[in-house]
């Protein structure tokens, strides 16, 4: 019979749906083993880079199950957000129809290729009684002050009409629409990760299974730093200070000027006039139109404003003049920055353009001195300290420690710790998202929606009339309510979160996805939890993976999840690419799966998937690679097809072929176990090779048993029906992996290489464990040999077990 992948596929999947095959409950007689790849957004079908993605985990969990493990794998859908609103919006459609719609279109491609989900925890995150729980979760962290609202300059996207995190602004652009990120001032919710930044960074240290390059990408961002806060008086004003931020109080001394940012609360009181607070309020305006990414970017413009004011140098009295700058955040450090430009390239550009003072304070002993008093760049080394007072001639090192401890012993800073991770803004000017469950009362103040009215859930009345509307506030019957507390008239809030929430938790709600008790069940959530294999894509380094681990550790904090941390291992998925671009509908070069399935098969497209290239790195597309990897199945098929009562009625051992066989076990299950598919795929196109070169009457049906099990993980449609038609049972997917027997990889023969005077004379085999005088024996029986050693003088013969015969003889 032909392989026949249309008919075999809709048959197996039919099966394992009926059979609910791939759902689990916890069973504490097996080891557990949690695989989850990143869910989608449903953004209406599926592409290859979704193909890929989950092949490698549906790969992991078969052969985790194959392994005894009980596994889940779940799936679910990352539901809210601005492309439904939009498409809504452009198509004159409720975001939920478009939503629904598509998950019904993705999930039914996703059936197509025959994944191993537990379709039971399906989820997703845009139905009330996903969401309930996660505004029962802000609340709690409300009430423990983990939430607040404040006013603050935000990042903003103005095509997307909302608020954007510190990790949403990439290159100075929305990481949504790609459009220029600018800032503004808007009251907004935010979450306090801050109060987690030394634990998550402390975590990290705990992660061996991730990729130390992820982890490096949450060191930075989160960004520890040991300094000193130090006050600077005002002139004139003296009982004014003005404190600045420094992890080198070892320049201190070499201050020449201060730098405050444009949004500090201090800039306006400080201009001593009408002209500079014009041109101070001027330039807050034109800097209040960039991002914060751009004010920062390094090789940036530097820019700033003369206030008029002076601040006193606590150490040296010296004055200093007070600059508004670009570069200068309000959120990092105190918003204002004492500015060294000798020790400083920053700095040092900013001095030379608005011709500032250069006081050099640490020197190298070697630099000539004309080079030490008038620097042509800053010297950002360590040094010796000059023009310091009492540090003169320090090591500018120790001195950072000294001068830290004389500021805190004047009493005019404090050393301190900062993180340039900043709280998560979570409020987002959007409709198709989670209300945020507050209620604002003139009596009471700020309420939160009590636990029994929760869900607040989203009007289906809403007209989303046109991008940065705020659709919520329009909604009267929304956003009227009785006050909880006192019953008189309140207010709801209309913002919604940022869809990086609902992310942050659903990995944890899947361990029990239908409670409607706690949204979490502790006991499923601690047999679970942490997800053993977490798959995704590099981009969400810093922001989902930040996010979810901040959330987790929250959640412990309140008794849902004993765990420290979500996620035990992470494998990190490269790009599908073809001609050289990353596959996208605007380049026109997307592969469609469902044609992909239809012509090959989908046994085929995991196959390709995951052979052509290393799952860490980015996959090119060929046509010629899928067709081999077809070309590979049907030479499967036709082995066990045209050796059918062979392997089936006539039971043979054949030793060779077993010791191949179990050799390729113990290097596909090192490979599986070490993500290499690639190299897996290969080993077992090896074995193949191997048995068709094999007499039809000698096949051993153990190894084609054992190649087929091997298989099953990466085309289980097509192992399942050949171990059918085999007698072997139902499914190959309720069967145990191959036990590797190491004795029958030893060879029972060896082939051991002679050489007379250096030079290779002859091979002969040798049984294996032969003693080392029958070796000699036999050699010097040899024809080849005797030709060289008949009537000679032997003056060595060394042996090599099982490799090689050394004959020295006289050559007279």
């Amino acid at each position: 019979m032909d392989y026949n992948h249309k008919e075999i596929e809709k048959k197996w999947q039919k099966v394992w749906d009926e059979n609910r095959a791939f759902n689990v409950i916890e069973d504490k007689t097996k080891p557990k083993y949690y695989c989850l790849e990143m869910f989608p957004y449903p953004s209406g079908k599926l592409h290859m880079g979704h193909v890929r993605n989950y092949s490698i985990g549906d790969v992991i969990a078969r052969y985790k199950k194959l392994r005894g493990f009980n596994v889940m794998h779940p799936f679910g859908w990352d539901s809210f957000g601005l492309p439904a609103e939009n498409a809504a919006i452009k198509n004159g459609t409720h975001p939920a129809e478009w939503t629904y719609k598509n998950i019904e279109v993705m999930k039914a491609q996703i059936k197509l290729l025959g994944f191993a989900y537990d379709w039971d925890r399906e989820t997703a995150t845009c139905k009330p009684e996903y969401y309930k729980w996660e505004q029962l979760f802000f609340i709690k962290m409300f009430q423990k002050g983990l939430a607040y609202k404040k006013q603050s300059t935000v990042n903003w996207c103005q095509k997307c009409g909302t608020v954007l995190a510190n990790e949403q602004v990439q290159d100075g652009k929305c990481w949504r629409c790609s459009d220029v990120a600018t800032t503004k001032e808007i009251e907004q919710w935010f979450l306090k990760i801050t109060q987690y930044a030394q634990e998550l960074l402390d975590g990290l240290d705990n992660l061996p299974g991730w990729p130390e390059r992820v982890k490096v990408m949450q060191r930075n961002w989160i960004g520890r730093s040991e300094g000193v806060e130090v006050d600077f008086s005002i002139k004139g004003n003296e009982e004014q200070k003005l404190r600045i931020y420094t992890t080198r109080p070892d320049t201190i001394f070499g201050v020449t000027f201060m730098s405050i940012a444009p949004e500090h609360p201090m800039l306006t009181t400080l201009c001593k006039n009408k002209q500079e607070e014009k041109a101070v309020l001027g330039f807050i305006e034109k800097i209040r139109r960039e991002s914060k990414i751009e004010r920062t970017a390094e090789g940036g413009v530097k820019e700033g404003v003369f206030t008029g004011a002076y601040a006193i140098n606590p150490l040296n009295g010296e004055n200093i003049p007070i600059y508004a700058a670009n570069f200068v955040l309000m959120d990092y450090g105190t918003g204002a920055v004492m500015a060294v430009p000798a020790h400083d390239e920053r700095d040092f550009a900013f001095a030379k353009k608005y011709k500032l003072p250069i006081k050099t304070v640490i020197y190298n002993p070697e630099t000539p001195k004309m080079y030490i008093e008038n620097p042509s760049c800053a010297f950002t080394e360590a040094g010796t300290m000059m023009n310091s007072g009492e540090f003169d001639g320090m090591d500018s090192n120790a001195a950072k420690s000294k001068i830290s401890d004389h500021i805190e012993h004047k009493k005019i800073g404090t050393k301190t710790v900062n993180y340039r991770l900043k709280d998560w803004g979570i409020s987002r000017q959007r409709f198709w998202g989670c209300p945020v469950p507050i209620i604002y009362c003139t009596k009471c103040g700020v309420v939160p929606v009590p636990e029994k009215d929760l869900p607040v859930v989203l009007p289906e009345n809403a007209k989303l009339s046109s991008i940065g509307d705020d659709p919520l506030a329009k909604i009267e019957s929304f956003v009227n309510v009785k006050c909880p507390k006192c019953n008189g008239p309140a207010r709801r809030d209309t913002d919604t979160f940022d869809t990086f929430v609902e992310s942050s938790w659903y990995y944890a709600r899947y361990t029990s996805a239908h409670d409607d008790k706690n949204g979490i069940d502790k006991a499923k959530a601690d047999y679970w939890l942490p997800v053993d294999q977490y798959i995704g894509g590099i981009e969400h380094a810093i922001l989902h993976l930040l996010y979810a681990r901040f959330f987790h550790k929250v959640l412990r904090d309140f008794g849902y999840l004993s765990s420290n941390e979500p996620f035990a291992n992470l494998l990190t998925q490269g790009m599908v690419r073809k001609d050289g671009s990353k596959m996208s509908k605007s380049l026109g070069n997307v592969v469609d799966p469902d044609y992909i399935i239809e012509q090959y098969g989908a046994d085929t497209a995991k196959l390709f998937s995951l052979f052509a290239a290393p799952p860490e790195k980015d996959l090119d597309w060929s046509d010629l690679g899928v067709e081999g990897c077809y070309r590979f199945l049907n030479r499967v098929w036709r082995l066990v097809d045209n050796n059918f009562e062979q392997l089936t009625k006539n039971k043979v051992q054949n030793k060779k072929l077993r010791a191949l066989a179990h050799k390729t076990l113990k290097k596909v299950t090192s490979d599986l176990d070490n993500f290499g598919f690639n190299t897996a795929v290969a080993s077992m196109m090896e074995l193949t090779n191997e048995l068709y070169k094999t007499d039809p009457k000698e096949l051993d049906n153990e190894t084609v048993e054992m190649l087929l099990l091997m298989l099953c993980p990466f085309a289980p449609h097509f192992v399942s029906e050949l171990w059918e038609r085999l007698g072997k049972g139902a499914d190959a997917i309720s069967a145990l992996w191959p036990t590797l027997d190491e004795a029958a990889i030893i060879d029972d023969v060896k082939l051991v290489v002679i050489q007379i005077n250096g030079k290779v004379r002859s091979r002969i085999e040798v049984p294996a464990g032969i003693k080392e005088e029958d070796v000699k024996k036999l050699a010097f029986e040899d024809t080849n040999v005797k030709k060289y050693t008949d009537g000679k003088e032997i003056k060595k013969v060394v042996y090599v077990e099982g490799k090689l015969i050394s004959i020295v003889v006289n050559s007279d």
